[in-house]
């Protein structure tokens, strides 16, 4: 019998899944990390192009380490080592046959909500690849937009700040200060509210708390 909170999530994620669906966006549930990097692999098909936006989530369930002993066609854009050659890897990015990445928050009615700094993340969610997986711990639902923003700006925002060794006044203060300077990772804010392509996003939940 599963404990009263892994019930709790997996009842949350069955209404969720059913919000996804009205969105025209694919919609899953896993138990566990080892089972969401199962079913993460089963959309890859042998030859298949992949990349991917920054996330902890994604590492936490050991998927980039599945993608670097694979055989897959992977465009890792840290690989880059000038502008020309980030500039070209981006232009190979957006053909991916498979863009993975998580959401800085979920909303209980199924929208997800995104910050990105240099907009490259957000940019392969609205249009590009031609599958986009967003893989998720429950950790990332809340109950609306406005909940949403500030979970995004005062609990993702400042981790992934320190993470990426950006000079932000939430790097040192640990909440959003509504900053303007050039390191900021707040410079595009985007709420997808469905799937433009029907079923071109698919969102896997997992029952833990993944990333931040």
């Amino acid at each position: 019998m599963s404990s009263p909170k892994k019930q709790y999530y997996e009842n949350l994620a069955d209404s969720l899944i059913e919000k996804f669906n009205q969105r025209g966006i694919e919609g899953y549930y896993c138990d566990n990390k080892e089972e969401a990097l199962t079913v993460a692999k089963r959309f890859l098909t042998p030859g298949c192009s992949v990349s991917w936006g920054g996330s902890m989530t994604l590492d936490e369930i050991g998927l980039l380490d599945e993608f670097h002993n694979s055989d897959y066609i992977i465009y890792d854009r840290n690989k880059a080592k000038t502008p020309e050659e980030r500039s070209e890897l981006y232009g190979k990015i957006v053909t991916a046959d498979y863009y993975f990445m998580s959401s800085n928050a979920i909303t209980l009615d199924g929208k997800l909500v995104n910050i990105d700094g240099s907009g490259n993340r957000v940019a392969c969610l609205i249009t590009g690849p031609k599958n986009v997986i967003v893989i998720a711990g429950m950790n990332k639902i809340v109950t609306d937009e406005a909940t949403a923003m500030e979970r995004v700006r005062n609990m993702a925002a400042p981790p992934n700040a320190i993470r990426l060794n950006k000079k932000t006044p939430c790097a040192e203060l640990g909440r959003c200060a509504n900053c303007l300077v050039p390191d900021c990772i707040c410079s595009s804010i985007v709420i997808t509210r469905r799937s433009h392509i029907p079923y071109r996003l698919k969102v896997i939940l997992i029952g833990e708390e993944l990333g931040y």
